[in-house]
This record gives structure tokens, C-alpha cells and sequence, in this order.
């Protein structure tokens, strides 16, 4: 059976992991960078801060949106437990292994740069998400199996209907409002290790799934209404940035975030849905680059910043190396050493013969 691939998707995680990397460059350049980990430049950037501060309210949430979407993929070609066992494969092992092998590296970064005493507790420090994708994974799979079970049925019908007009998509907010309401975080962009960060989660993984078990009809309505998202996105943000020094209550930052999300699938939808090379080497990488990201990027700042240059000059310079380091050590190390590809969510190698068994027309769903 040949299955539909959706592109648009993994271009968009390629381009949001991207945009991560960058997000946490920007963070080098700010005051407060020490007190989140951070190393931290004494040249401060700090009016580059303004446009993150628009990133920031949709960047994690959009992943775990693509995290529920990649896992309606997965069980449609698993039972439940193949997807289980998949699913720890792809983020549990990369999950623990991170906390022992790769996010000691970046640590021991932090103490070198600034003297101090080296030493190391376990902790997930950026890989925090892959932990909450994985419960959320167990928490959801019964529910989600079952949507599998009826699929084509009365509820799947009433939901494509009701995702059929633009109000359809962005009502879900209301969940997020709610979330706001009742936990009550301090900083709404605050997720990592946080109980906002884990049920703000829950809800965009869940309806990640949710959006993609509607069919066509959500497509279609985020790809006809992108622009009204997209304006009433950048409204919020404007509103945020004049009013209310870049931090809006909750609700509308909530508001604001799905709609910027929307908009970005509605984009997507409309111009990234066709395979390329590039692609197929980025969606590989990205996941494995993501993994060991921190390591470069404190590496990068630990070379750069004592530098005799632009303080723009160091920033475009880190993220730079970030980038090209991240993927050099993807491709000559992680790549090709078959014991690695595991470790950091790949799948092992498949052997020629193998590979010649494959129908050339199969392509493989999102997962």
C-alpha cells in the first residue's frame, strides 16, 4: 500500500527546530541568561529580544502540535504495541541517553567558561519535551486507538464538519484559555519542567492528533483562512508589544500563540507540501542536531564571545557554528556509526538487499 507523506509537516519541525536553535542564541545576548543556564555575554542584544518574544509563544507548543499529528501517522501502519515500542525507541532511549551522555557536555561547557568546580546531577535540561511527549504517549494511546477504531464514524464526521469553518480550528483555544486560568504560570512562555509547560503540552499534542483525525476539511479551512490567523497573530503580538510590555495576560497570550500556529500550518500547507532532497537529509538530521544542539551552540559561545569583534558579529557567528557544527558531527559521527543511530532516534541502518526490497513508489507517512 503506498502512503501519502506529508512534507509541509516535516519541513515545518526542520524549520521550528531551526528556529530553536536560533531562539536559544538570543538567549546568550540577554541579562537574565545566567539565571535559565545560560552563558552569558557581557555585550548585551537585547532589541533582538522583541522579535523572539513573538517566537517564543508558539515555538514549543507547535512542536508538540506536530508531535500528536506525527502520532495519527504512526498508528496507522501499528497496533498498540508497535507504536509503544517505536515511541521508545524514537524518544525514550534518546531521552535517558541525552540526560547521561550529552546534556553532561554542555554542563561541563558552563563550568569550564566560568571556573567553575565541575560536577554533574542528572538532569533533562532541553530534552525536557521528549520526556512529556513520551507520558503523554501512554497517557493518550488507549483514546487515541480507539478515534482509530471508529475512524470514518459519526464523531470523526461531526469534528470534519465542525473544522470545516474558520471558527472550527481556532475554538480549541478556549482548552488553552482554561489551562491559563487554572494553573496560573507566572510566565506563559515559561514550559520547561513547569506543570504549564506539561498540560499546555498535553492539550497541543492531543490536538495535534485531533486535527489530522479530521481529514481534508481542516486543511482546507487553515489554508483558505491562513491570512485572517496570520492578521489576527500579528494584531495580539502588536497589542503586546504597546500595551502591555511583551507580557499579555494569559489568555491572550494563549490566544495568540494558536493563531500564529494556524497560521504557520496554513503556510505550510499551501507551499512546503512537496518533497525535495534537502528535505529528506533535514528531516533526518534535525531530531539528532536538536539533541546535541546545546553542546555546540555553549562550545560556539565559549569561542566567540572573548572575541575582539561586533557583538552582532558574535551572535550571527554562534549561531552559525552551531548550525554547521551541529550537522558536521550528524554526518561523520552519528550518521555512520551504527551503535549511535539509536541513541539519538534513528533508525539502524537498513542493508542493501534489503533496501532493493522496497517498492520504489512507497513513501513513508510522518511518524
Amino acid at each position: 500500500m503506498i502512503i501519502e507523506r506529508r512534507y509541509d509537516i516535516d519541513w515545518l519541525r526542520v524549520i521550528a527546530i531551526g528556529l530553536l536553535l536560533v531562539y536559544h542564541v538570543a538567549i546568550i545576548f540577554q541579562p537574565w541568561a545566567m539565571f535559565i543556564g545560560f552563558i552569558r555575554s557581557d555585550e548585551m542584544l537585547e532589541n533582538i529580544w522583541k522579535p523572539m518574544t513573538m517566537l517564543n509563544v508558539w515555538r514549543i507548543p507547535f512542536l508538540f502540535y506536530v508531535s500528536g499529528m506525527g502520532v495519527y501517522f504512526a498508528i496507522r501502519k501499528r497496533n498498540w504495541k508497535e507504536l509503544l515500542l517505536e515511541r521508545s525507541k524514537r524518544i525514550l532511549i534518546p531521552f535517558v541517553f541525552g540526560i547521561l551522555a550529552i546534556v553532561p557536555l554542555h554542563f561541563l561547557v558552563f563550568q569550564r567558561y566560568y571556573n567553575m568546580p565541575l560536577g554533574y546531577n542528572a538532569h533533562p535540561a532541553h530534552l525536557w519535551f521528549l520526556g512529556n511527549i513520551f507520558i503523554y504517549v501512554l497517557m493518550l494511546f488507549p483514546l487515541f486507538f480507539y478515534l482509530k477504531k471508529i475512524e470514518g464514524g459519526r464523531f470523526m464526521e461531526r469534528l470534519s464538519l465542525f473544522m470545516s469553518n474558520p471558527i472550527g480550528p481556532i475554538s480549541i483555544t478556549i482548552f488553552f484559555i482554561l489551562e491559563t486560568i487554572v494553573v496560573k504560570p507566572q510566565v506563559f512562555e515559561l514550559y520547561a519542567q513547569t506543570w504549564h509547560g506539561f498540560f499546555l503540552g498535553l492539550l497541543a499534542f492531543f490536538f495535534g492528533f485531533l486535527f489530522v483525525y479530521a481529514g481534508k476539511s481542516f486543511w482546507q479551512t487553515i489554508l483558505k483562512w491562513r491570512w485572517l490567523y496570520l492578521g489576527m497573530a500579528v494584531i495580539l503580538y502588536v497589542m503586546r508589544l504597546m500595551f502591555f510590555e511583551l507580557k499579555s495576560p494569559g489568555y491572550l497570550m494563549a490566544f495568540e500563540s494558536n493563531c500564529w500556529i494556524l497560521s504557520v500550518f496554513g503556510f505550510g500547507y499551501k507551499y512546503l507540501n512537496k518533497p525535495s532532497k534537502i528535505l529528506s537529509y533535514l528531516s533526518q538530521a534535525a531530531y539528532p542536531v536538536y539533541i546535541i544542539h546545546m553542546f555546540t551552540l555553549y562550545t560556539g559561545a565559549m569561542i566567540f564571545l572573548p572575541l575582539d569583534m561586533s557583538v552582532a558579529l558574535k551572535f550571527i557567528l554562534i549561531t552559525v557554528f552551531t548550525g554547521i557544527t551541529g550537522c558536521l558531527i550528524y554526518e561523520f559521527s552519528i550518521k555512520r556509526i551504527g551503535f549511535l543511530r539509536p541513541l539519538f532516534g534513528l533508525k539502524w541502518r537498513l542493508n542493501k538487499s534489503r533496501k532493493r526490497k522496497i517498492p520504489s513508489g512507497t513513501t513513508k507517512l510522518s511518524s
